[in-house]
This record gives C-alpha cells, structure tokens and sequence, in this order.
C-alpha cells in the first residue's frame, strides 16, 4: 500500500507544480522587444531577445522593453536674443538600445521613465541653450537657423542619451510659431513687399508698351520717309516729262497738229458727233487745225 502510494504522491506533487509554475517555465518575447528577469530584485545582466525561451526559471520576474523606433514630439518656447518667446514643435527619433536593457532597468526604470528623466528636460535645456545663439524671433524661419539648431540639438541629445541607453537617430523642427505681433508684423511686410513687385510689375508692363509704341511711331515715320521719297521721284519724273513735251511742242509745231487729229479721231467715233468744216479750199479746214498758229 505504501509502495503504490509514493508514485501517486509524487504524481500529484508534479501536476501541482505544473499547474502553479506552468506558465513560469517559459517566456516568449515579442518581436521588437528585449525581456530582463530579476530574481528577488536581483537583475539578470544578460537580457533575452524575441522569442520563445524555455526552461527558465519560475520565480523569474520580467519586464519588457520595446526596442522598435520612436518618436517623441515636444512643444517649447525658446526665447532668442532679443528677449521674445517663439514656438518650437520638435520631433526626436530615437530607440531603447538592446544590450542596455538591463542597466536602464537598474538606473531608471521603463521607457517611459528614461522619456520623462532624461529626454525631456534635455532636450528643453537644448533648446533653450540653442535659442539663445539667434539674435531675434523671426530668424528661426531662417533655413540656415533651422538647420543650426536641429544639429546642435542632435549632438546634445547623443551625447547625453547615449549613455543612458537610449540611441537618438534624428531631431525634426516640425513647426514654428512666433508671437502674435511678430507674426503681423511679417504679414504686412509681406502684404508690401507683395504690393512693391505688382507695382514693378506694372511699371515694367507700362514701359513695354511705351517701347512698343515708340518702335511702331519709328517704324511709321520710316514709312512715310520712304513714300515722301517715292512721291518725290515720281513728281521728279513726271515734271521731267512735262519739261520734254513742252519742249518739244515750242520746237515742233506739228506735234500740236498730230494731237488734234487724234482728238478729232477719238471725236469722230461718236456717232452723235458733228464736225464742221470752216473753210473747205483752206489747206487746214478744221478749226483745231489752227491750233499752234500764231494769229494773222
């Protein structure tokens, strides 16, 4: 009887521990994350990685450390040289190194602690020390001033993080608010910086069109010089013409007979035309014949 009821016991035994500890014999690690057990508030150093692990130990407590990229998003007001208060809305890109899950376990705590204990205040501190480098408010819109400021940032925040197991990849200036009245400011300035390139604008659209109307009254002028010109060669010739013919009717009297027959021949194709013979027996009987004579 003793004999079969050791077994029974140890059996029994087995499956209590089974029950209680099942669950505890094992641990499964998601991807992306890192687990470090403590022991009685003893910290294992070495951290297990994505997985399943089995057997360990069940009295092991544990805790997880999402080690993927982050982004973390901070508003500060960073005052500049000249004493105002602008807006800066800041995103840092960082990640939980893997190997020092466990020391940021001991020193600090979870995420969300290193976030609230080291990351945050540094990076308000950063940002306050980098403002002071910019002589006035509106400067920050200054690409040169944006880039000067993400990059000393970054530094800070490596230097300092780094340590503490946390790996910043990159700080972004997401946006930028000025005060109110730096703001209209710039508006207005903008509204006639606007206001003097329209006027430019037109002048020079006014200008255009004055050469354009100059180039066209050249152009005219030109015209008209050349048909004075043409105008002047024709009444050249046609004065020359007329110096000839009179010419040549003072030297040639039958060239005035010739041009009154042929005047008596375009009258004569008339049917309603008469034509009157003053004295048959004259050599010359018709009136028109007479026409260069000198009189009797």
């Amino acid at each position: 009887m003793n004999k079969l009821s050791t077994p029974l016991i140890a059996l029994v035994v087995i499956i209590f521990l089974l029950v209680i500890f099942g669950t505890r014999l094992y641990v499964s690690v998601p991807p992306g994350h890192v687990a470090v057990a403590t022991l009685f508030g003893d910290i294992r150093p070495d951290p297990y990685q994505e997985g399943l692990h089995l057997p360990v130990n069940p009295l092991y407590d544990w805790y997880f450390y999402d080690t993927r990229d982050k982004s973390h998003l901070e508003v500060a007001n960073v005052p500049s040289q000249d004493q105002l208060q602008t807006s800066v809305e800041v995103s840092v890109q960082y990640h939980i190194v893997r190997a020092d899950a466990a020391r940021i376990l001991k020193e600090t705590g979870s995420v969300a602690d290193v976030i609230a204990v080291h990351l945050i205040p540094k990076l308000r501190s950063l940002l306050r020390e980098q403002g002071k480098s910019v002589k006035r408010a509106e400067d920050f819109f200054l690409e040169t001033t944006q880039e000067s400021l993400q990059v000393g940032i970054l530094a800070g925040l490596r230097e300092f993080l780094r340590p503490k197991g946390v790996e910043v990849e990159a700080v972004l200036i997401r946006d930028i608010s000025l005060p109110p009245f730096i703001t209209k400011a710039i508006e207005e300035k903008k509204e006639r910086e606007q206001e003097v390139e329209k006027q430019k604008a037109e002048l020079e659209r006014f200008r255009t069109e004055q050469q354009q109307l100059v180039a066209s009254a050249q152009a005219e002028r030109a015209a008209a010089e050349e048909e004075a010109v043409r105008r002047r060669v024709i009444a050249d010739v046609q004065a020359y013409e007329i110096e000839k013919i009179n010419k040549a009717i003072g030297n040639n009297p039958n060239y005035v007979r010739l041009q009154a027959l042929e005047a008596l021949k375009a009258i004569s194709r008339d049917p309603a035309t008469k034509i009157y013979f003053m004295d048959g027996s004259s050599p010359m009987p018709l009136p028109l014949m007479h026409m260069g004579e000198g009189s009797p």
